[in-house]
């Protein structure tokens, strides 16, 4: 069951000789390296195994360790409100690296593209550069270069896109459930709706596999189909990624739930990942709309 919690004296825990912090900059430290040496063709993609194998057991190691010391009382409601700063900022952090892309799609879309289309100052961007080019949207660049408009065909939104769309809505709905059976004390529907969400969240990850596998077989499109397909994988790619990375730590809750852990008072860490879940949710519709939809 859930240990009693320090009481808020005014002082704030400090944990010492932690060794998970320079753990983690040498497993990020591996990856980079190994990505180094896999893009330059030295070896294979084996060589990212040693970098993610050492993160995933940093990952293991520093939880255990957190987990115990708030299981054991160490954090008072100081250390709980810094936490909840932490993770607002850490969204804010999700939201300015996903603007980045959208940002991208955006200004590609609607500036570059049509301006070596011919619109506006034409004389530099479209008679110098590109002539005979006409700009339309989805595209992979001029036909002269390598690039065709009918090479290649878009993922269709009312598809697997729209049944992905309804399983991460669902998702919102079961996560927010499981959320106020956490307040109201109701563990065994707890239990049910929050393993409910993480299913929900692999099974987005399962079908966006499969919608990757026709766009790469049957639609021609790749990452490196121009500017399209380098937007559509890295904003869908790294939300996919962000999905798969939720719905581990939803499961990683719901084992501590099991364990007794939490109570309807202090459940910061539910809270967090449901944070986390929500934003994901809306990251989804915004990829919906303007890049499977408009």
């Amino acid at each position: 069951m859930a240990q009693a919690h320090a009481p808020d004296t005014g002082k704030y825990y400090l944990p010492h000789n932690s060794p998970w912090p320079i753990f983690a900059s040498v497993s990020v430290f591996t990856i980079m390296l190994g990505a180094v040496v896999y893009l330059n063709d030295w070896t294979g993609l084996w060589s990212l195994i040693p970098g993610f194998a050492l993160l995933f057991a940093m990952f293991i190691c520093w939880f255990h360790t957190v987990i115990g010391e708030n299981q054991h009382g160490s954090y008072n409601l100081q250390v709980d409100r810094s936490f909840r700063m932490g993770m607002m900022w850490f969204i804010v952090s999700e939201v300015m690296f996903f603007g980045a892309f959208f940002g991208a799609l955006f200004y590609s879309r609607m500036l570059a593209v049509p301006w070596l289309g011919g619109r506006g100052v034409k004389f530099f961007t479209h008679f110098i550069l590109w002539p005979g080019y006409d700009g339309t949207w989805p595209t992979n660049g001029p036909a002269h270069i390598g690039g065709n408009a009918g090479n290649f065909s878009i993922v269709p939104a009312f598809g697997l896109p729209a049944i992905n769309t309804l399983v991460l809505l669902t998702s919102g709905v079961t996560v927010t459930i499981a959320h106020h059976a956490l307040r109201t004390g109701k563990r065994g529907l707890l239990i049910v709706f929050l393993a409910a969400t993480f299913l929900l969240g692999f099974t987005f990850v399962g079908l966006q596999a499969h919608e990757y596998g026709e766009a790469y077989r049957e639609l021609g499109l790749r990452l490196s189909t121009g500017i399209y397909g380098s937007t559509f994988f890295m904003l869908t790619g790294f939300h996919g990624l962000h999905v798969t990375i939720g719905a581990t730590m939803l499961v990683i809750i719901w084992l501590r739930i099991l364990r007794g852990h939490f109570t309807p008072q202090r459940h910061f860490a539910f809270e967090a990942v449901s944070w986390y879940w929500h934003f994901v949710d809306v990251v989804w519709l915004g990829l919906f709309i303007f890049v499977y939809w408009l």
